[in-house]
């Protein structure tokens, strides 16, 4: 009857389940009057009443049939969503704190959004427009009262994963499709040409008045932890470019955009709590004296490296290390200390002094890092990314000046972060043999102190304390075995 072309396919449906509903309980008859309801474009309110108030009823209706009932009752589709939101998030964090020391950010967007999570979310949601606005309310409120980022993921990976199933009813509704999906092809390519950038720009500035909560939803979209690495790490990547063809930071358009990007994004979180849905102002001393500080401690790094591969003359060396080794100017450390958007882009320079393994750099700026803005430093997504740099360099650990930054500077005067042990556990697993011996017992002695709750980093913890005491008895009986003579064999005769 449903798939006939008959125009009053929708009346006759009707009045058969006015007949067959009173029998719904009878098991045998039920698959009817749930294929009737299934059926229905629109199902009246007595009979979803009903199915609302028997539970029993309600889990075997079909998913277009729930659909009409989540509609009226906002509660019933929180608890659709809710487990698959918490397994989103428990999702992410069993990424960020596994002992395996890939990149977090490695997924590609398309990857991301092929989750079994995100693909159970568009069945449910499907073409309907108001359980969508529903969903992006509920991830609001979510990460206003977590400040959770992961939650600004789910918002842009939903909406995309729409985009993909080609769902207009929905994607042509919502004021950030266009933008996020400029963002995503620019993320995808690992680059913004001109013309993505002028398109950008165009969505950032064509917000009209009294469509200014748009603002709201673009920093979220910008807050998605994947969109500030991407933008962060291109906008190092235009300085070191900047550097080599003599060019100035203000001068490149692309630049200023990422900036003021990566601004928006930064400070989604305070533009949603107080509902002034502003653009912030990018702060011109950022661009013309924070920026240049940061241009002249790349050119240190590209001195020193060129230094090292020219033959050895010891005075003029020596003479070239120390005048590109001191530390940062104080304006580098104030700006680190006030500025969200300086302690990003600090950040990602650090992470590529990191990947470079510079250890003079690392050395050099990484302590600064320890005072910077709203602590951002223990953010899980940094100190993963922080982890997964460091564990390659693992030889550096056997020197105490580059122990004393990471260890004294970052991570202890951090311990009081319940996440901080975590990726200090991680990170020992790794180096732990690296390590003298005095270090090491002090790490290890510190770490068992802590109070830690997460079962996980408890067993991590088990693990590393087990690994260490293996090691030491390896070590001491290495060092109780006595050596081996040399046993001089004669010249064969010529």
């Amino acid at each position: 009857m449903a798939s006939s072309e008959s125009t009053d396919k929708e009346k006759s449906l009707k009045e058969l389940l006015e007949k067959s509903f009173p029998v719904i309980r009878i098991q045998t008859l039920q698959p009817i009057v749930m294929s009737l309801l299934k059926n229905l474009e629109r199902i009246d309110d007595k009979y979803l009443k009903q199915i609302v108030a028997d539970r029993e009823l309600y889990e075997k209706c079909d998913l277009s049939v729930k659909r009409q009932i989540w509609q009226q009752h906002q509660g019933l589709f929180g608890d659709e969503v809710s487990p698959l939101f918490s397994a989103y998030i428990k999702e992410k964090d069993t990424m960020l704190f596994s002992l395996q020391s890939g990149s977090f950010f490695a997924m590609t967007p398309k990857q991301r959004r092929q989750s079994e999570i995100i693909q159970n979310l568009v069945k449910i949601i499907g073409r309907n427009v108001l359980l969508y606005d529903t969903c992006l309310q509920f991830l609001r409120t979510l990460f206003l009262s977590t400040k959770n980022s992961h939650y600004c993921t789910l918002r842009v990976d939903l909406l995309m994963a729409l985009h993909d199933a080609d769902i207009q009813d929905i994607t042509s509704m919502d004021p950030c499709h266009k933008f996020a999906w400029c963002l995503d092809a620019c993320i995808r390519e690992q680059n913004i040409d001109p013309k993505r950038s002028r398109e950008l720009q165009g969505f950032l500035e064509g917000v009209k008045r009294g469509q200014e909560q748009v603002i709201g939803d673009l920093s979220m979209t910008l807050c998605d932890p994947y969109a500030v690495n991407f933008l962060a790490n291109k906008a190092i990547k235009i300085a070191n470019n900047l550097i080599n063809n003599e060019n100035l930071a203000r001068e490149n358009l692309v630049l200023m955009l990422i900036l003021r990007m990566l601004n928006l994004g930064l400070h989604s979180w305070d533009i949603l709590n107080s509902q002034v849905y502003r653009e912030p102002k990018l702060d011109v001393e950022l661009v013309t004296r924070f920026l240049p500080v940061l241009m002249s401690l790349i050119v240190d790094d590209q001195v020193r490296a060129v230094n090292s591969k020219l033959p050895p003359d010891d005075r003029e060396s020596a003479l070239t290390i120390i005048e590109h080794s001191g530390p940062p100017p104080d304006l580098y450390q104030k700006f680190i200390t006030e500025d969200r958007l300086a302690t990003e882009l600090a950040i990602y320079y650090t992470l590529q002094v990191l990947r470079q393994k510079d250890r003079n750099a690392v050395v050099r700026v990484l302590g600064f890092l320890s005072n910077c803005h709203d602590n951002r430093i223990s953010d899980d997504r940094i100190l993963h990314s922080l982890v997964s740099f460091l564990i390659p360099m693992a030889d550096e650990f056997s020197l105490e000046d580059f122990c004393t930054a990471v260890f004294d500077e970052i991570f202890l005067s951090n311990l009081d972060q319940l996440n901080v042990p975590y990726h200090l556990i991680k990170l020992m697993h790794h180096v732990y043999n690296h390590l003298p011996a005095h270090r090491l017992d002090l790490l290890i002695k510190t770490l068992t102190a802590c109070p830690i709750e997460n079962e996980k980093a408890k067993e991590m913890l088990t693990d590393l304390v087990k690994k260490v005491e293996d090691f030491k008895a390896e070590a001491d009986k290495k060092a109780e075995e006595p050596p081996q003579e040399d046993i001089a064999l004669p010249l064969p005769v010529v």
